[in-house]
């Protein structure tokens, strides 16, 4: 019989196995209190508060999800303002009993938040922890740690946080140890009185695994007070009358000693594999234990080979303060102690300390960061890659055994390492805005004005918006400037400010920048999310309407409120305070900018990740209107991704060249790229194509599993917020279906961002026991690259090899961020292929998983799906298709979509050609060869005007002859003619109009199934005069179809009148500059075939390359223009080509003539 699985099951199974990540751990961990706590008959309660932060971002999100399981139980969640005042009200959560007062025997107390959140709480830390836990409640303090800064802004350890406020904390290493651990903690702080700390770190928090209940059951020994000796009797829980001295007294004089005894008593630190022959011992804690058992295993060392080696390891539970007994137990009778760590050493002067007094004549050797002569051995920066601790076990273990052997993994690493030496990723995938966020237009600045970086998802714009600087901590934003501005040239700066942070501690900052009478202006985004942490709520009380009455009442005296519909903010317009659209953001600031004192600006537009949740749950209206870019129109000038830094916009490769394309799944309808000065935009109110007819695929045949059954370790790469995690769900719910254990790492830092992010997968068979979540270095069997460019990145090439690694790859790419700014930027796709193919095993599969995602099931969520069902046909995955399928189910989301999806992966690995995929053949561009080319553009020249074929002819002749006595020029010959053709067939609004006409609605049809309501964006010449408030230039207008196709049809008509004299055209600004560019194109062609053999293919090269980069319309061709003018006016002068022409002229020529001819040239620029 088929056991029922359930997705609730983590919360209200209470035997049996479930599975489990690390934040529903900690969910959980409440709820079997609560059990616990009935079961030993006493009616508690539970309350936690805190603020959210990596590792710990998901953690207020999950236990929202669980509010239903959490009040069952009178657990309750009250997020707090910021981590200081959450723990004040956890600290108030142990006062309730005081005078009868409660209805509860007791509230056990959780905080929880990042490391930098711990920092500013140390206040409350010390002073609650001083004043004690009560009896039956307890206090359990979450700090997250973030040792490598993978989402903060520097790398952090609680460890001495808690040392200084006096808090006993505890160290899990795994998913099952945080429940374990965190029922011990309780029991721990309600013994000692102690606040009991609690480290985690990402490894242990975005870990998942199949957990055991039966671990829940293990008892929880309290200690008697005999061993407090003279101290039994004090009181260590909470008193209602209390002093400091005396809390000072009982805290220094029993509590700590308490938690030590209860440590003792429950053997939360054990020694492994001790005994007689024992000569070098390990100290570990928390994930650097899981490090060293995974490093042993990788040596090969089980229990058997350590044994004989003399080799035994010491499990840290509570790393302070450290339990005094059982470190002097074990460390009695070794010649060395290692003590593996992370960051900087915490046990490792506590084990000193413990054995400097003591048996002298059986103290050991202990040696952690640094070796018995000062050189270091495990670094204390950042963390502790799996080769360092390899590398140190190796060569202490081989001191003290003298075993050979060992060294040989020290020159595998080598040797490996030499290899990986010179392996530079091709090209990187950075973090970036999400398509339509605010930041994108809420962070631009006026010319030669800068801004102030700030935390959280304003902290991306310091690498990544021109003008903007620095950062500090959170609620520091803009208060450097009063620092700066006494001794600054400058009179004015501006500061940005999340709403997040405003309602954290920023409004702190205002303030200060108030009383300072300081020049700045704040530049508040309000996106009604806590963006980076995952998009909790702001609350009400903190919306637009708040902070304007708010930061009027500290005395800001200008505020100005940017939004999409002004009108919704009318109610707000007093002395002082302007409305206005938000297109006037670069306006508004200059006005701003020249205020005295202190300014703010509130920028209203929702966060899109945001957006894109609501609009999923019904909670917020979906726009039917789209957006398309017309190919033929478009130019490929970029202009669009720069006015909206919107990574949607995608390069479309064609027959004419890189173009533009909107990705119409990810596109979050903010409409900004409408300010890209282009006519080639068109908006309908469509519905994508529904192309999902889930067709009957036949008959797919079960691969043979080709991986290792026992163990199967899986590098899985993508792109953060495409769904590539929900992979490793699905692949770890598959295993729990088939009764076999699993574990995940999601390793995902910014990638909600569109960063780079991967997941460690392991399924693995009952009784064999990973310890490291992470796959161990050259252990990866299969590389299921989702994302080719994330396999190149140096953590993935890591754990990859030569020897074992099997990959999947998708050939397709999606736009990496450095394409915004960089339209014609090389993506690299064949040194990305090449890099993977020589660092793995095999490509034994490549597939345009999008392609085949987008055309056959409407969009491009599904690829990652594809991907899956390709590793699965290969025998990658050694499950079974029917629990892949079950697991899809059970997660509820798109069931029959996704098994399509993941059934077309599958289809296309056995037949490639079948039917189905027939259209990929379609998306290759042919690569003509310079006759074809020649031809295929003579023939759009007679589409353009028949009147230029001639004169295009002519100019073809001309780059013949340059090339003529060329060895290899078919590939400058080819850019020549492509270049010639866009010098000839100037897209002016004849051209425009006929494009439109003939391609708009094929484009439509294509894209979505019924479309309506069409318009189109245009900046008639002579409506010029009017301009954009955002972008200064001319004002682009959104023209009705039912105006627009009419007059495109007259324009067309008119096309006949192009360049006469009769052409009402011919003499604006563009026309004019455009007929001067294909002049100098012309022009510099005679010139260059004046010039000797081997300088006109340079020089040809030159031209082509200077004139392909004058692309887009107005303004920004202008620009273009202008640059092109500069390049040829200083390559292309006069005094070159004189020089050049005389070296090539014959004596029996007419040379007086021909240097007569260059002397007139001599001084004229173009």
């Amino acid at each position: 019989m088929t056991k029922k699985i359930s997705l609730n099951d983590k919360y209200t199974l209470k035997e049996g196995k479930i599975f489990l990540t690390g934040i529903q751990a900690l969910v959980r961990l409440p709820i079997i209190q609560k059990n616990l706590d009935e079961k030993n008959g006493s009616n508690t309660g539970g309350f936690i508060s805190g603020y959210k932060g990596s590792p710990l971002g998901g953690y207020d999100l999950e236990l929202f999800r669980a509010k239903k399981y959490l009040e069952e139980k009178s657990i309750f969640h009250q997020p707090g303002l910021n981590e200081e005042l959450g723990a004040t009200a956890v600290w108030g959560s142990q006062q309730g009993e005081f005078k009868n007062r409660g209805n509860k025997d007791g509230v056990f107390g959780i905080w929880y938040g990042k490391g930098p959140g711990m920092d500013r709480t140390m206040d409350v830390f010390k002073h609650a922890n001083a004043a004690g836990a009560s009896k039956f409640g307890g206090v359990l303090a979450i700090a997250g740690d973030d040792h490598a800064a993978k989402s903060s802004t520097l790398p952090h350890q609680s460890d001495h946080n808690f040392m200084s406020a006096f808090m006993p904390y505890l160290y899990p290493s795994g998913v099952e140890e945080i429940v374990r651990f965190g029922l011990l903690g309780i029991a721990m702080s309600r013994y000692s009185g102690c606040w009991t700390g609690f480290k985690i770190v990402s490894d242990v928090a975005d870990s998942g695994k199949r957990y055991d209940t039966e671990i829940e059951r293990l008892p929880i020994i309290i200690p008697n007070n005999e061993s407090l000796g003279e101290y039994k009797d004090l009181p260590r829980n909470i008193l209602y009358e209390d002093t400091p001295r005396e809390q000072d007294y009982r805290l220094q004089r029993a509590k700590g000693f308490a938690a030590q005894e209860f440590v003792r008593a429950n053997e939360i630190d054990r020694s492994i594999w001790k005994d007689s022959n024992s000569k070098m011992g390990i100290v570990t804690a928390g994930k650097s234990y899981n490090d060293v058992r995974e490093a042993l295993r990788w040596l090969g060392i089980d229990e058997k080979k350590a044994r004989d080696l003399g080799l035994c390891i010491y499990k840290v539970g509570m790393p302070w303060p450290l339990e005094p007994h059982g470190i002097r137990d074990f460390c009695e009778g070794l010649d060395t102690v290692l003590v593996v760590e992370e960051k900087r050493e915490l046990i490792e002067h506590q084990v000193k300390w413990q054995l400097y007094n003591w048996k002298e004549n059986v103290r050991p050797l202990v040696i952690g960061k640094q070796d018995e002569y000062g050189a270091w051995l495990l670094p204390a920066e950042n963390d502790l890659p799996i080769q360092t601790i390899v590398e140190a076990i190796s060569m202490r273990l081989y001191k003290v055994s003298g075993d050979k052997s060992l060294l040989k993994h020290l020159d595998w690493f080598k040797e490996r390492n030499e290899a990986l030496k010179n392996k530079v990723a091709p090209i990187v995938r950075k973090p970036f805005f999400c398509s339509g966020c605010p930041h994108n237009s809420s962070l631009k600045l006026p010319d030669g004005k800068r801004a102030l970086g700030g935390i959280g998802c304003h902290y991306m714009a310091v690498d990544a918006v021109e003008g903007t600087e620095f950062f500090t901590q959170m609620g520091g934003e803009g208060t450097p400037w009063i620092g700066i501005s006494p001794f600054s040239k400058e009179n004015h700066v501006f500061a940005n400010l999340g709403d997040g942070t405003y309602k954290h501690s920023g409004i702190l900052a205002i303030r200060a920048a108030l009383d300072a009478k300081v020049n700045i202006t704040y530049k508040i985004l309000y996106n009604d999310a806590v963006a980076m942490t995952g998009g909790q709520e702001i609350g009400s009380n903190w919306d637009v309407n708040g902070i304007v009455n708010q930061v009027l009442a500290e005395g800001v005296k200008k505020v100005s409120v940017l939004s999409q519909t002004p009108k919704k903010y009318n109610h707000l317009k007093k002395k002082g305070v302007r409305n206005l659209h938000r297109d006037s953001i670069v306006v508004e600031q200059e006005e701003l900018s020249k205020h005295e004192g202190v300014s703010v600006l509130i920028y209203d537009q929702t966060c899109a990740a945001e957006k894109r949740r609501r609009r999923k749950r019904g909670l917020m209206a979906d726009p039917k209107q789209r957006v398309i870019i017309n190919e033929e129109v478009c130019e490929g000038c970029g202009d669009c991704s720069i006015q909206s830094s919107c990574v949607s916009i995608e390069p479309h490769e064609t027959a004419l060249g890189r173009k533009r394309k909107i990705n119409q799944s990810s596109c979050n309808k903010d409409y900004s790229c409408l300010k890209g000065f282009c006519p080639s935009f068109v908006t309908v109110d469509a519905t994508i194509t529904n192309t999902t007819s889930f067709v009957d695929l036949g008959e797919i045949p079960e691969p043979k599993i080709v991986t290792n059954e026992e163990m199967s370790n899986i590098m899985l790469t993508g792109i953060g917020g495409t769904g590539v995690l929900t992979i490793s769900a699905i692949l770890a719910y598959a295993a729990h279906f088939e009764d076999k254990d699993s574990s995940v790492l999601d390793m995902t830092g910014l990638a909600q961002k569109g960063g780079a992010v991967w997941s460690h997968i392991k399924i693995y068979e009952k009784g064999i026991k990973p310890y490291s979540q992470k796959i161990s270095p050259g252990s990866a069997d299969i590389l299921l690259a989702c994302d080719a460019v994330v396999g190149t990145k140096p953590e993935i090439q890591e754990v990859v090899s030569k020897e074992k690694t099997l990959t999947v790859i998708n050939s397709n790419t999606i736009p990496v961020a450095d394409f915004v700014t960089n339209r014609d930027l090389d993506f690299k796709n064949k040194d990305v292929l090449t890099m993977v193919k020589d660092s793995t095993k095999d490509i034994i599969t490549s597939l345009p998983a999008i392609r085949i995602s987008e055309t056959l099931s409407g969009d491009s969520i599904g690829t990652n799906m594809v991907m899956l069902g390709a590793a699965y046909q290969n025998g990658l995955i050694p499950l079974r298709s029917e629990n892949i399928h079950k697991a899809i189910e059970l997660n509820g989301i798109g069931v029959e979509k996704n098994i399509y999806n993941f059934n077309l992966g599958r289809l296309f690995t056995v037949n490639p050609n079948h039917e189905i995929f027939n259209f990929l053949s379609k998306d290759v561009v042919k690569n003509l060869n310079s006759v074809e080319l020649f031809e295929d553009r003579l023939n759009r020249i007679k589409k353009y005007d028949q009147r230029l074929v001639k004169d295009f002819k002519t100019s073809k002749e001309i780059i013949d002859s340059i090339l003529s006595q060329e060895v290899d020029s078919e590939s400058i010959n080819k850019d020549a003619i492509k270049e010639l053709y866009r010098v000839y067939a100037i897209k002016d609004e004849y051209e425009v109009a006929r494009m439109h006409l003939e391609t708009t609605e094929k484009s439509l049809d294509k894209q979505f199934t019924e479309w309506r309501n069409i318009n189109f964006y245009l900046s008639p010449p002579l409506l010029s005069f009017f301009k954009d408030k955002r972008t200064g230039r001319p004002k682009k207008f959104q023209v009705p179809g039912y105006i627009a196709i009419p007059a495109f049809k007259l324009l067309k008509s008119f096309k006949f009148l192009r360049g006469t004299l009769f052409d009402p055209l011919n003499i604006s600004p563009d026309r004019v500059r455009d007929k001067k560019h294909k002049s100098v194109f012309i022009k510099k062609l005679h010139e260059i075939n004046e010039l000797r053999i081997g300088e006109k293919s340079r020089k040809l090269e030159q031209l082509v390359n200077a004139s392909r980069n004058v692309k887009g319309y107005g303004p920004v061709r202008e620009q273009a223009y202008n640059l092109f003018l500069k390049f040829i006016n200083k390559n292309f002068n006069s005094q070159e080509k004189f020089h050049k022409a005389k070296l090539n002229i014959k004596p029996n020529q007419g040379s007086s003539k021909a240097l007569d001819t260059l002397e007139s040239r001599k001084d004229k620029n173009v």
